[in-house]
């Protein structure tokens, strides 16, 4: 296999280095490629800059497919905008206050409203945190449990949808290494078949109705909820909550749960009518056709939600029009981040780094082990870098060559990718979700990630073990086993934490 060596290597180890230091992925993805380039210009600087911009740059943002997804992206931008602006999200949550009677009720309700708002990872936090605190307060339930919640519910579910902004980028990366490698499956095919493999988000998102119903916390989180129960107190005396952010919801006169759940519905029925038209689920959708309908059905539902805050009042037409084209300016970002990340695999292509790496690998490390691999570096990158969307654009690159190249299984292996990402985005103390969490929570922000972080570790931990077994069995069905060790895993758990602090009765109860 053709490579340049361990100067290979030098693009994605700066682009990491970069992303942990300055916390930017466009500083460190930008920085990865240039260098890269600049090997290959033979340390022309200037001769570089213009072939970054001419030859990768240009070509990548102009290439048909590409185009494609930055338009859809757009479309995504805008209906979150509106939905996030029009207090639906707010209506809901609030609606469903009067059947709150319980603790286990006042978390599950929290959950299902970070999960009906799977449209918005950062608007999760923001919407569901400040309808919910004064429920948790009355209850006795602790800010930190909140916290934990929503932040549960954010980019573990955002990652876990296909057809919202994250699945269409990480679409994007997987599409580009598919047509590199001539493989011919829909790139939306797999990442629906990628599903059932991401352990921890799973993990993740399940282990919240597990802690409410069975009352088993432990460790920083069951002292923060003994200490709400027992003295009322919300905060530690050291602790410093985060003031709220703005929340985009308030302040609006009218809120009307209509506003978000029948321009969901829009969607969905316009995306699977449209989809099913092109023969699915029987037959694979051709990438271009699910984009077209994806387009489509962002757009409907965004029609759909103007005129609904217009017949409410919520907002005058010119409002509704700037709050939706704002949106879509708010995506400039996720396109500049995915133009980057194209140029920084396609570098990496050139000097051979997934080649480079695979005959290192070769018959020193067996097929079976890349998955858990790739999800422990996944784990550290992100966990570094607070970002998961970076760690996809550097680790997908080189994870999909390898798993054809070794002969790993496919899926497995971008399971494991995207779960390492996750890892970091909801659990590193400098992950944008995790700050918005702590803020729409009202709690302490190292409070936050204090107790979050038992949590996400036994998740990481089943979640790694889960991946040497896909990894040899390639099934699925390694999804039970990991629920059943995650039910275990508490259990014991809550008894030792029980047992060591002298409690008869379950924390919570």
């Amino acid at each position: 296999m053709e490579h340049m060596g361990w100067i290979s290597l030098i693009p994605p180890i700066i682009a990491v280095v970069l992303a942990i230091i300055t916390k930017n992925v466009i500083v460190s993805l930008f920085s990865g490629a240039f260098i890269g380039v600049l090997i290959l210009m033979g340390g022309n600087p200037i001769k570089a800059t213009t072939e970054t911009i001419g030859n990768y740059f240009f070509p990548l943002a102009a290439d048909s497919y590409n185009a494609a997804i930055i338009v859809l992206l757009f479309f995504i931008g805008g209906f979150v905008a509106l939905m996030e602006k029009s207090g639906g999200g707010a209506a809901l949550a609030t609606n469903t206050i009067k059947f709150i009677n319980t603790k286990a009720k006042a978390q599950i309700s929290a959950w299902i409203g970070g999960i009906i708002i799977f449209f918005s990872d950062l608007g999760t936090p923001l919407i569901v945190g400040p309808v919910f605190e004064k429920i948790f307060d009355k209850a006795k339930i602790s800010r930190e449990k909140l916290a934990w919640i929503i932040d549960s519910t954010s980019s573990p579910v955002a990652v876990l949808v296909p057809f919202i902004g994250w699945g269409v980028y990480i679409m994007g990366l997987i599409q580009k290494e598919y047509e590199a490698l001539n493989i011919t499956t829909s790139e939306f095919t797999t990442l629906v078949q990628v599903i059932p493999f991401q352990f921890y988000a799973i993990l993740a998102v399940a282990m919240v109705p597990l802690i409410a119903l069975s009352k088993l916390d432990f460790g920083p989180m069951a002292k923060a909820e003994r200490r709400v129960q027992t003295t009322g107190e919300l905060y530690w005396p050291e602790s410093k909550p985060l003031r709220r952010a703005e929340n985009s919801e308030e302040g609006i006169k009218h809120q009307h749960a209509i506003l978000i759940w029948l321009p969901l519905l829009v969607l969905l029925i316009t995306l699977f009518s449209l989809l099913i038209s092109y023969g699915f689920p029987f037959e694979p959708i051709p990438g271009n056709d699910f984009r077209v309908a994806l387009s489509t059905a962002y757009l409907f539902a965004a029609i759909s939600i103007m005129v609904l805050m217009i017949v409410y009042k919520v907002k005058k037409f010119g409002d509704i029009f700037n709050i939706y084209t704002t949106g879509m300016q708010k995506m400039v970002y996720v396109a500049a981040t995915l133009i980057l990340a194209w140029s920084l695999g396609k570098v990496m292509k050139e000097m051979g780094t997934a080649e480079f790496i695979v005959e290192a690998m070769d018959g020193n490390v067996p097929a079976f082990i890349i998955p858990a691999v790739l999800f422990l570096v996944g784990v550290l990158m992100s966990l570094a870098s607070g970002t998961s969307w970076g760690t996809f654009a550097i680790m997908l690159p080189i994870a999909i060559p390898m798993a054809i190249a070794l002969d790993a299984h496919l899926l497995v292996c971008i399971g494991a990718v995207l779960s390492g990402g996750i890892f970091g985005d909801h659990s590193s103390p400098i992950s944008d979700t995790t700050i918005l969490s702590s803020t729409g929570a009202g709690s302490d922000h190292i409070d936050h990630v204090k107790t979050q972080f038992p949590y996400a570790v036994l998740n990481a931990s089943i979640a790694l073990i889960g991946y040497i077994v896909a990894g040899i069995t390639g099934s699925a069905l390694t999804l039970i086993l990991n629920f059943a060790l995650l039910i275990l895993a508490i259990f014991i758990l809550s008894k030792v934490y029980k047992k060591k602090h002298g409690l008869s009765e379950g924390v919570g109860m």
